[in-house]
């Protein structure tokens, strides 16, 4: 089609001879300014639902007869096909049913200007489209091409429809995010290019629509269901991984990526629909929560869903659904990975807008979508969508799937201290999961907390669960993991006031630096026993082993304070900290004649050294003219790093990887890049650059760098 005019294709009747349509005008360019979709496809035109868009038909030799001849058109979706008979402009139609008019001065002798206006509630997909001249002995049907149907944020009817530019400019026509990723202690940010311009990207979201598991099983039925965004939202959801289907991607969360992609490489969601449209749907290899959310995310926009991406801080993985996550240690600090239970010290997931007919009014807006796969619904995986006000209300047994994203965002927390198989000590802990809840803000790259819309500050007065420590609850739970537990905690007075905090979030090659307070709430002064344990972990699992304790004898006075710190030397973590490494640090302060124990407990992530991205004239380029861009890395670490590997690459703007080395980088010096960039599509692309070195594999920095490609 070009765009624009698509040579017409005589499939039955007869023309007499004579050429009747000779060609049928897009008008592409027109008609996607009017949608909002330029950009979206070079091979379709792209229009959205209930909004009228205009196409001209141009005839040969004979020119169309109105007073004769009826001109009528059929759109097909599939098998199922809707007649349309051109009516004059000023005849009334039917808002609910497809149309098409002839305004006043679109009449010309060789032409028409044809406008057509699908129903609101139409389903996403791709069109086909027949002109019909009927006359009273003949018809003659016309192929003339297709179109792309997609929703309609702008429009009042549509359930997805969103009142405020702004929010529409962000959530539905940006191609650029942040990921927020780490820990709460330390939050950091990727860049994310969603890519919905980039060539093939639409029609990537459009066959991932046609080989899913419900277009296998019943086209017309999926073709009917895909008008409502809440159907929509499931399909797509199961589909961008693949446990289930022929999903874009698929999971790993440990071992080795070198049969793929490592999940932290991606900076783009259109490299990943690329590789998996040109792999004849194979899955792309390999993803993680952000890469799920963020590929998501891209095709909801495309579609027309707004969409954008969010992170829970200290997200609850609570299988069972009954809004508590157990955690065992030892007498000495050491978390034990005995729970079948977990916390994830982030975990991304996608809010989608749209109303829920289905439920209410009362739950119309941002729902919880979450393509991760973790548990099943409904026998598939997928989440979703939930309605975000529904967490926060505790609306109990909403769909889809409210158990377990509420639990993520407020679950509270039981810590228990087991010794010789008895449980000697607990703490609960109310505040620590969904601590805090970020998305990237409107029009900004600093980040909006959304952590009131999910919670609902706590009650006054919190229901302690030292019920379950010893009853059927902890021993369904958890008996096959940990045994047959017996508990002599509720025999001991509380009298102990214990926090653990880090004085500063480190760097790679700082110390750590860890301070222990410790009150004394009796009237007696007391003998205390300090075990303070530090163990690797990754964002999404359990903790390794210890690589750091320290266990020491102190006295507090009556009413006293007490605060001890510590430092973790960076030897002491350096050789066997892992890209993206947490740190697990937990302190048990024991009453040595009393025996109580109290825990306290944090995780943080290690800073990763800083590498450098600076594009030559500014961060706003000009498409097809070629930039400098200079990557560079300082040693600020006190030892000299050798095999020192600089790697810089770019979809959109470089070709491969392109590499500095340098077998020595002393403390103090640099190694730097200097490359080449052009983009031949607008919008926004990303440079991503990462610095290894063979002294200590696993520590990898990563930097990613925003480029603004805009035309001439």
């Amino acid at each position: 089609m070009n765009g624009m005019q698509q040579t017409v294709h005589n499939i039955c009747g007869t023309d007499n001879g004579h050429c009747r349509l000779k060609l049928v005008n897009f008008e592409a360019h027109e008609n996607h300014i009017s949608h909002e979709t330029q950009g979206l496809s070079r091979k379709h035109l792209v229009v959205r639902r209930g909004k009228p868009f205009k196409l001209t038909l141009l005839f040969g030799s004979w020119s169309w007869r109105p007073a004769t001849e009826r001109l009528v058109l059929t759109v097909w979706l599939g098998d199922m096909s809707k007649r349309i008979p051109v009516q004059p402009s000023g005849k009334q139609s039917n808002p609910q049913d497809w149309s098409a008019k002839i305004y006043p001065g679109d009449r010309h002798p060789k032409s028409v200007t044809i406008h057509i206006c699908s129903p609101v509630l139409s389903s996403v997909g791709l069109y086909h489209l027949q002109v019909n001249i009927e006359a009273t002995q003949s018809t003659t049907r016309y192929a003339v091409g297709t179109f792309v149907l997609l929703c309609n944020p702008w429009l009042k009817d549509d359930p997805v429809y969103m009142p405020s530019d702004v929010q529409i400019q962000e959530y539905i026509k940006s191609d650029y995010g942040l990921v927020y990723m780490g820990s709460n202690l330390n939050i950091s940010k990727q860049p994310w290019s969603f890519g919905q311009y980039e060539p093939g990207v639409l029609e990537a979201c459009l066959q991932l629509l046609h080989v899913s598991p419900q277009h296998l099983r019943d086209k017309n039925k999926d073709y009917i269901l895909r008008a409502d965004p809440v159907y929509l939202s499931r399909v797509i959801c199961a589909m961008v991984n693949c446990n289930d289907d022929y999903g874009i991607l698929e999971g790993k969360w440990s071992g080795s990526y070198k049969d793929g992609v490592s999940p932290t490489e991606w900076s783009s969601s259109a490299d990943i629909l690329h590789r998996w449209a040109s792999s004849k749907c194979s899955p792309v290899r390999y993803g993680q929560c952000w890469v799920f959310a963020s590929v998501l995310c891209t095709v909801m926009r495309v579609l027309g869903i707004p969409s954008r991406v969010v992170t829970v801080f200290n997200a609850a993985h609570d299988g069972d659904g009954n809004m508590k996550i157990v955690e065992y240690y030892s007498s000495t600090g050491e978390k034990r990975n005995v729970s079948k239970d977990s916390i994830w010290n982030f975990h991304v997931w996608v809010e989608c807008w749209m109303r829920r007919p289905d439920l209410g009014a009362g739950f119309d807006g941002w729902q919880v979508v979450d393509p991760t796969p973790q548990e099943k619904s409904a026998g598939i995986y997928c989440c979703g969508p939930c309605p975000v006000v529904a967490i926060q209300q505790r609306c109990r047994g909403t769909p889809y799937d409210f158990a377990f994203i509420c639990a993520s965002v407020d679950a509270d927390v039981l810590r228990l201290i087991v010794h010789n198989g008895q449980v000697v000590g607990e703490t609960v802990d109310t505040e620590c999961v969904g601590q805090i809840i970020y998305t990237k803000s409107i029009d900004s790259d600093r980040p909006e907390n959304l952590t009131q819309n999910y919670k609902i500050k706590k009650r006054e007065q919190l229901v302690r669960m030292r019920a379950m420590l010893c009853g059927a609850a902890l021993s369904a739970q958890n008996a096959s993991d940990a045994g047959s537990l017996r508990s002599n905690a509720g025999e001991m007075s509380p009298g102990l006031g214990v926090s653990l905090n880090i004085d500063e979030v480190p760097s790679v090659g700082d110390s750590i630096v860890i301070c222990v307070t410790v009150t004394n709430q009796s009237s007696s002064p007391r003998v205390l026993t300090e075990h303070l344990n530090a163990q690797l972990k990754e964002y999404n699992s359990g903790p390794q082993e210890t690589f750091w304790e320290r266990h020491k004898q102190v006295h507090i006075q009556p009413g006293g304070v007490l605060r001890l710190c510590h430092t973790i030397p960076a030897s002491e973590y350096e050789s066997i900290l892992a890209d993206d490494a947490i740190v697990k640090v937990a302190v048990v302060i024991k009453d040595v004649r009393t025996k109580e124990r109290v825990l306290a407990a944090q995780e943080f992530s290690i800073r990763s050294p800083q590498i450098t991205i600076e594009i030559e004239g500014g961060d706003s380029i000009q498409m097809k003219k070629e930039q400098t861009a200079q990557v560079s890395f300082i040693n600020t670490l006190s030892k000299t790093l050798t095999g020192a590997v600089l790697t810089v690459e770019g979809s959109g703007l470089l070709q491969g990887k392109h590499e500095a080395r340098l077998v020595l980088l002393q403390p103090g010096d640099k190694i730097e890049k200097t490359v080449s960039i052009m983009a031949t599509t607008p919008g926004t692309k990303l440079l991503m650059a990462t610095f290894s070195h063979s002294i200590s594999p696993g520590i990898v920095s990563r930097s990613f760098h925003k480029v603004s490609v805009v035309t001439e």
